[in-house]
């Protein structure tokens, strides 16, 4: 996560990372079912106002890192080196959030939320909604209209490859195949750049 820089904001970030610690804590130990909201804001020693001041639902306690990984997704498209080409850049940002996400401490993480049904719902909609603002990064960086339809299905193309590499037994290799698919949907599909969009796509 990008460091805050005033002192408001990293109490405010100090204060989040408390209760989302709190949360995993008291999720993996009882079972995500098992604790409610209350029991997470007494844990970490804040209000529940203040809980939901930072988290809106019980879901997005466990998916803390949420936001993060959506800017860190547009952003290796808006912020990628001048000439770097799209795919490579997605690829490279994808990869680092799969070695996140498949560390030995995530894998309990992980069969919490298998075995959940609401937190497999929230999972599946945070992930359509990174690929709707991967789409978006990606029409704009092309000066093209944000639904364009190229752009919505490489974003959810990359989005999908996260979860497939994620689950998959050698996540490196999986994304090299996923990637060598999108790569080459890509370059049929890839429509052609406004004239004031960027270039290097």
């Amino acid at each position: 996560m990008t460091a805050p820089t005033g002192r408001r904001e990293r109490k405010k970030a100090a204060t989040r990372q408390k209760i989302a610690d709190a949360a995993l804590r008291l999720f993996l130990e009882r079972g995500y079912e098992a604790v409610g909201i209350r029991d997470v804001a007494t844990e970490a020693d804040v209000a529940v106002t203040t809980l939901f001041a930072h988290f809106p639902s019980k879901e997005a306690l466990v998916f803390e890192q949420d936001q993060d990984f959506e800017r860190r997704l547009t952003r290796a498209v808006t912020d990628r080196a001048p000439g770097e080409q799209l795919v490579p850049a997605l690829r490279r940002e994808v990869q680092a959030l799969v070695r996140h996400c498949t560390g030995d401490d995530a894998a309990p993480i992980w069969r919490m939320i298998d075995a959940s049904q609401t937190l497999l719902d929230y999972e599946k909609s945070m992930r359509l909604r990174h690929a709707e603002s991967l789409a978006a990064a990606i029409a704009a960086d092309l000066g093209l209209p944000p639904d364009t339809t190229a752009c919505r299905t490489i974003a959810r193309f990359a989005i999908d490859a996260y979860s497939l590499a994620r689950e998959a037994a050698d996540p490196e290799a999986a994304l090299d195949e996923i990637f060598r698919m999108i790569e080459a949907a890509w370059a049929v599909a890839r429509p052609s750049a406004h004239p004031t969009g960027a270039t290097g796509a």
